[in-house]
């Protein structure tokens, strides 16, 4: 075994630097010592520099049971405390001191070391480390040329196992994979050659399998001799097979946008006029409305005409690793100061700031081009931001964060302030290209009442955190950054719409949405009736904000967020632990699980066509079983084994239901899964007209008014300008939902709302009297709806439907329910 001592001079970045390689060894296999930094000054704070002393102790630990050593170094003055720890150790065992570079160094000896290479070889993988770098950027000005007898062509012995293999991951053979395929080429002499007439690598060598220059499509043959070729190869066609774990689709990176926000802003989009009704993706729920406030424009892009001396050089280095360290500890503070998804995904961002290999990367910009020490972070940044856009769905998301990471070390760097959410003492919109994770967090606390982006999914930071402070969020916004500052909006998160300088009632309706009302967990009529109040959640940590507002449960668990952005169905194992996260917020307690609804307006890969001419009334919802059976069969044997493991009382319910027949599948194929509680949404007028009959089939109904409004009006409840007839107003959807409560008053079994009518406090009572159970709804609501209907009795509520179901309008519906519940 060889054992290797990494010498930083800071200790933070060894033991980054450290964790990052042994994520690339799962079977361990390595030992690794960091001897880093120079201790602590009076304070505790960490002092930079290196100690002789602990290297020596280093290499003596691991000389008792390592053949050898090998010690890395990453500047200046660790060179000479290692090699005055050579005179100061107490040991004999063999040491071998590199020139290789320090992070990209220690992950190839790393690799190199658990997969039971010698000292020299270790070594010689170390040093050729920064060769794969560099000849990935393609430098014109210092090209790499691998040796010819490590990389020439070859086809190996007539005896060798070969298989020639599809690079199906977006990103193809970079460091991780050839981590991978280094562990699964043990007990084997590997060779691995991009075809047709691409260079050759050993499958033992981090370094020249990163220099195969193998992209996602390339063809690879795989060559193995020795006794465990045929195990080593099936390895190897398992690992190619399934993307080295990464995903096997193709990419489509999103489209290109201006780095900067200060330049993105300034290019963004024409003005938008008063009165227009954008839209985007609702990602939090709710509705309010103030004045816009656009996103501060933070720094310039650094001059990359400017040239640094060769002399100052290492000042500049010395500039980045210091900012480096301040803005990770400026990050640990404002982690600690949050709770919940910020404080994660905060303390996910001061990590980025302390990544060895950006700052590794960075620093090397300065001394071989003499970039400036701003521009050569911002260099770095941008490859790192390109790299994880072209991954694509989820991780593309990631970008805002490389970017936000990026502006607060050159502010650090340049000594200015760094530009952040801005302070207002009304109410507010913030509008913005995209929002780093420091900017959202930052809005706890604050006037901002809902949020606007012109970039932006459904599990970017903004709306993660969006969710988690009870912001509504419209993300994907095209042209929100032509909105004028001081500008009205009505920002609607459950339609996914952005309306400039609405009317003022609009404007007063949304206001008095928007007013959070507490609730005390029980929702009950002025007679002493029941009504459940629920909560509409999509994800745990929903699920615990919710609970946190003293829900009643879960009358709609949205389970698309373990689907969305991936190129692959989540195995069960992925959707149990995602789906307990939910129910472990409501022990006891009531939690109706929605199945997966893709389609529509939420297409995924792996379950819809890649088009459809009329995708809304097209495979959606429980039609994707027609297709895809086996993705509904999984998920609700997820749903039996997450329910087995909590105590919620779980119940589960398809969408997009139109049939008995539909109605009887589902129930059978959920009661067979073990599940026991089983209905069907009803969405479709034909649901709400075959209620009673569905009924004799299924123990509960839920009604989603928008989409219901959606088919009844036949109006896409995503366009704006159609907004009067997505109304649940209507008395055409009313009437429909009368049918609903009628059968279940017949059955005597339970009739829910989950769509947005449940939020409205009038309408609440109305729906109670046309025979709804239970109310879902986002958890700011619960107090509205639930002191509205401590206001009136079981009789005003049955009156009220009474006359709604004689309107002819949705206006005449109101006033004709406002009479009746005024009338107290």
């Amino acid at each position: 075994m060889i054992g290797i001592v990494a010498v930083s001079h800071s200790a933070r970045l060894g033991e980054a630097a450290l964790e990052l390689a042994l994520q690339m060894v799962r079977g361990g296999g390595a030992r690794v010592l960091v001897a880093a930094g120079a201790g602590t000054d009076a304070d505790g704070a960490a002092v930079l520099g290196t100690d002789a002393v602990a290297v020596a102790a280093a290499i003596d630990e691991l000389a008792a049971d390592c053949d050898g050593v090998l010690v890395l170094m990453d500047l200046g003055s660790a060179v000479l405390s290692a090699e005055l720890a050579l005179e100061l150790r107490m040991s004999d065992v063999l040491v071998r001191l590199t020139p290789a570079p320090f992070v990209e160094g220690l992950l190839a000896a790393v690799v190199s070391a658990a997969a039971g290479a010698s000292l020299e070889v270790v070594a010689e993988e170390a040093s050729a480390a920064l060769g794969a770098k560099t000849g990935q950027l393609g430098d014109p000005d210092e090209p790499v040329a691998p040796a010819p007898s490590a990389l020439a062509p070859t086809h190996g012995p007539s005896d060798a196992v070969t298989r020639v293999v599809t690079v199906r991951n977006p990103l193809g053979i970079h460091a991780r994979p050839a981590a991978l395929i280094a562990e699964a080429s043990a007990g084997a002499d590997v060779r691995l050659t991009r075809l047709p007439d691409g260079p050759e690598a050993a499958g033992a060598s981090l370094s020249r399998l990163l220099m195969l220059g193998a992209g996602q499509g390339d063809e690879v043959r795989l060559s193995a001799t020795g006794a465990d070729a045929e195990l080593a190869i099936h390895r190897l066609v398992a690992l190619f097979d399934e993307g080295f774990g990464e995903g096997t689709a193709v990419a489509v990176p999103p489209r290109e946008v201006v780095q900067t926000r200060s330049t993105d802003s300034a290019v963004s989009a024409a003005p938008v006029m008063s009165g227009t009704v954008l839209s985007g993706r609702g990602v939090s729920a709710g509705r309010a409305a103030a004045q816009a406030v656009l996103l501060a424009v933070p720094l310039d892009e650094p001059d990359p005409g400017l040239t640094v001396d060769a002399a100052d050089r290492e000042s500049e280095v010395s500039a980045i690793e210091w900012a480096a360290v301040a803005v990770a500890d400026q990050l640990r503070r404002r982690t600690s100061a949050a709770t919940g998804e910020a404080q994660a995904i905060l303390d996910a961002s001061r990590l980025l700031a302390s990544d060895p290999e950006l700052v590794a990367d960075a620093t090397s910009l300065v001394r071989s081009k003499g970039r400036t020490a701003a521009r050569a972070v911002w260099e770095t940044a941008l490859a790192h931001e390109k790299a994880v856009r072209a991954l694509g769905g989820r991780m593309a998301e990631r970008a805002a964060d490389i970017r936000d990471v990026r502006d607060r070390i050159i502010a650090e760097i340049l000594e200015v302030e760094m530009p952040g959410v801005p302070e207002r003492d009304e109410p507010f919109v913030l509008v913005a290209t995209d929002l780093a994770p420091a900017d959202t967090a930052a809005l706890d606390g604050g006037n901002c009442v809902a949020l606007v982006t012109e970039q932006g999914g459904p599990t970017s930071h903004t709306a993660i955190i969006a969710r988690s402070l009870g912001i509504p969020a419209v993300v994907g916004v095209g042209g929100a950054t032509g909105i004028a500052s001081g500008a009205d909006l009505l920002v609607d998160g459950d339609r996914g719409t952005v309306e400039v300088d609405p009317s003022r009632s609009r404007i007063a309706e949304a206001r008095a949405a928007s007013i959070v009302v507490p609730f005390d967990g029980e929702g009950v009529l002025a007679d002493g009736r029941r009504i459940a109040l629920l909560a509409n959640v999509g994800g745990a940590a929903e699920a615990v904000a919710a609970a946190a507002s003293k829900a009643e449960g879960v009358g709609l668990f949205r389970t698309e967020f373990c689907f969305l952005d991936r190129t692959d169905a989540p195995s069960v194992d992925e959707q149990v632990d995602a789906y307990r996260g939910v129910l472990a917020a409501f022990p006891g307690r009531k939690v109706v699980v929605r199945t997966l609804d893709a389609g529509s307006d939420k297409p995924l890969p792996f379950a819809n066509a890649d088009t459809e001419e009329n995708p809304a009334l097209g495979v959606r919802g429980l039609r994707i079983a027609r297709r895809s059976p086996a993705l509904l069969d999984d998920q609700l044997r997820a749903l039996a084994l997450a329910a087995a493991a909590e105590s919620a009382l779980v119940e589960v319910m398809a969408p997009m239901v139109a049939t008995v027949d539909e109605a009887r599948d589902f129930a059978d194929r959920a009661r067979a899964a073990g599940l026991e509680k089983v209905g069907v949404m009803v969405e479709t007028p034909s649901a709400a007209l075959l209620a009673s009959e569905m009924l004799e089939i299924v123990d509960f109904v839920s009604i989603g008014t928008n989409d219901l409004a959606q088919y009844t009006l036949a109006a896409d409840r995503l366009l704006g300008e159609l907004g009067d007839l997505n109304d649940p107003w209507q008395p055409a959807v009313l009437r429909l939902i009368g049918q609903a409560g009628a059968a279940g008053r017949r059955w005597n079994l339970p009739v829910g709302v989950c769509g947005e009518a449940g939020a409205d406090p009038t309408l609440a009572a109305v729906l109670v009297g046309l025979g709804v159970t239970s109310l879902s709804m986002t958890p700011r609501a619960l107090g509205r709806v639930a002191a509205a209907l401590a206001d009136v009795t079981g009789d005003q509520c049955d009156a009220a439907a009474e006359a709604v179901l004689r309107a002819a309008t949705a206006a005449d519906a109101r006033a004709a329910a406002a009479a009746v519940l005024s009338d107290g």
